[in-house]
């Protein structure tokens, strides 16, 4: 019995989907849910962005995106530093979801699965896009506009929108 349940567990389909999510917005939040149905666990990979001034911290942005992604079961938030290679064969995953909102995210991205699939042939890649009305947010614009005092309730969760607004009012 035992060497069934190994088996299974082997055989359990394992997707990253890996970013800073400073902050997790709707576009992240659409790819997300989407990958979640088509893979037996997810796991969201928070970055630690050293190389990023980010407005969160790496604890803050774990717990926005475990508070926004509670209902689903099969997720996990985890942090990540390092190579995504090295990561999915420690988490034992078959695949790392990217999302692509236009032809610039496709250009970058498709290089980088190139140097993934190089490094670690085992591990595919799968582009996501997003509904198209989410496709022009970025973690950046909606950062400036709160920053700026304007109205995100379009594109973050209002879990995320409530952070957002006690971070750009400590500002």
């Amino acid at each position: 019995m035992t060497t069934s349940i190994s088996r299974d567990a082997r055989s359990r389909r394992i997707a990253v989907y890996s970013g800073t999510f400073d902050p997790v917005t709707l576009g992240h939040e659409d790819v997300i849910r989407r990958a979640a149905g088509l893979f037996d666990e997810l796991i969201v990979a928070v970055a630690v962005a050293h190389h990023k001034k980010t407005l969160f911290t790496l604890e803050q942005r774990i717990a926005q995106v475990s508070e926004v992604f509670a209902d689903l079961p099969a997720l996990r938030v985890l942090p990540f530093d390092g190579l995504m290679v090295d990561f999915c064969r420690q988490q034992g995953a078959c695949a790392v979801v990217r999302g692509i909102r236009n032809v610039a995210d496709f250009d970058y991205e498709a290089q980088m699965a190139a140097m993934n699939q190089k490094m670690a042939p085992e591990v595919e890649t799968v582009f996501l896009l997003p509904q198209p009305q989410l496709q022009c947010i970025s973690s950046t614009l909606v950062r400036e506009i709160a920053k700026l005092g304007g109205d995100v309730s379009q594109m973050v969760s209002p879990v995320v929108a409530a952070h957002l607004r006690v971070a750009t009012l400590a500002v």
